[in-house]
């Protein structure tokens, strides 16, 4: 197998379905020649699939599905280029390695933050740093994939200010001058796990049982934030690769136009959805009156927050409104509920204070979406 030039932390159906295959194109298309090292954020102890993928030598299969100018798309591609999963307790075997040059990461929203005297993702980062500074190896190219304005910013602050807690001059500009921080934008739904009707066909069409496939849309896209006078392209050839990234000095208009759109609605239908008992968001785009109500979200109260053309916010919207009712996805409600609180901060907040201040009173459709989350967390009270 190849060298380990990344370290990604989270063993997650996302990365795996994006990062991963990413890496896979650029090591089938480009000469990239890498593979990934997974190390888990979170526990002791290997996850059931985690344990699956060390079993399966770190082979997988992703299933991309959907519809592409009108017609069905279902792809199954193997991803060969992870090595593993390890333990967040064994980072730093990691961090001598001359070939590692790439961190990525998919903590959650939760997942970039500095807890004083806690092991958090950023402190790992650092205590990774340490290590490679002290075996003398450079600096290593950090590209955050969490769900948070500014990722790479902030990841970066987090990681000064735990080494603040015991200060360093040597490793800060270490950090400050041979380590680059990118901040992203990503987008690709991933709906996981198959349906176990779909499972069985794919079993039988690959001659085994891959407990660990991972199903997502065909469409993709990556926003790159690269600070000036560094080319990522050069080291990861992405584009290149085919992939569908955008290297940019100011990635904020992609970002607001993606989580507003498509992630700030994901959370406001969820509880609801849930509440009428559908498990998929296909479902709720498929009800005719729940249709009505995320097109309200989405093209009354949502639209007009997003600064830019019209054309273009509208044509990027049904775009949203075609892949969730993308029929093979199988986006399950449960999934996007998960850390809904952090979400709704992030994600929703902004859109809600925007046309509070545009119009004098709240979003109706966004507020019901609300109340759903609110009373899901009273009756786990009750």
């Amino acid at each position: 197998m190849s060298e380990t030039k990344i370290l990604q932390f989270g063993e997650g159906n996302f990365l795996r379905c994006f990062i991963d295959w990413m890496v896979q194109k650029a090591n089938d298309k480009a000469g990239f020649d890498g593979a990934v090292q997974i190390i888990q954020p979170i526990g002791e102890e290997l996850t059931v699939p985690s344990k699956i993928l060390n079993d399966r030598g770190g082979k997988y299969h992703t299933c991309l599905r959907g519809i592409i100018g009108g017609k069905t798309v279902e792809e199954i591609e193997e991803i060969t280029c992870v090595k593993g999963v390890d333990v967040p307790a064994n980072v730093e075997k990691y961090a001598a390695l001359p070939s590692l040059r790439f961190v990525v990461s998919n903590t959650t929203e939760a997942g970039i933050q500095y807890v004083k005297g806690q092991d958090t993702f950023p402190a790992k980062v650092l205590r990774l740093l340490k290590v490679r500074k002290a075996a003398g190896l450079p600096g290593l190219v950090f590209i955050p994939c969490e769900l948070i304005e500014h990722n790479g910013d902030n990841l970066k602050k987090c990681v000064l200010q735990h080494l603040s807690d015991e200060p360093d001059a040597a490793l800060q500009e270490y950090i400050e001058k041979e380590c680059v921080f990118c901040s992203t934008l990503v987008d690709r739904i991933v709906a996981g796990r198959p349906d176990p009707e779909s499972a069985e066909r794919y079993a039988k069409q690959l001659g085994e049982k891959d407990e660990v496939l991972v199903c997502g849309e065909p469409f993709h896209f990556f926003v790159v934030e690269t600070p000036a006078g560094f080319d990522l392209e050069a080291e990861l050839p992405l584009k290149k690769a085919g992939i569908n990234v955008v290297y940019t000095p100011d990635m904020q208009p992609y970002r607001t136009r993606k989580v507003r759109f498509l992630n700030a609605t994901h959370t406001t239908l969820v509880y609801l959805g849930l509440e009428k008992g559908f498990t998929e968001v296909a479902q709720c785009i498929e009800d005719p009156d729940f249709n009505r109500f995320v097109r309200k979200v989405v093209f009354e109260e949502i639209f007009p927050t997003v600064a830019l053309p019209e054309d273009e916010k509208k044509e990027y919207a049904e775009s949203v409104l075609e892949r969730f009712a993308n029929p093979f996805a199988h986006h399950q409600l449960k999934s996007i509920a998960l850390n809904t609180v952090a979400k709704w901060k992030t994600r929703c907040l902004p859109v809600v204070c925007d046309y509070y201040k545009a119009n004098g009173k709240l979003p109706e459709a966004m507020m019901q979406g609300y109340e759903a989350i609110a009373r899901h967390y009273d009756n786990l009270k009750a």
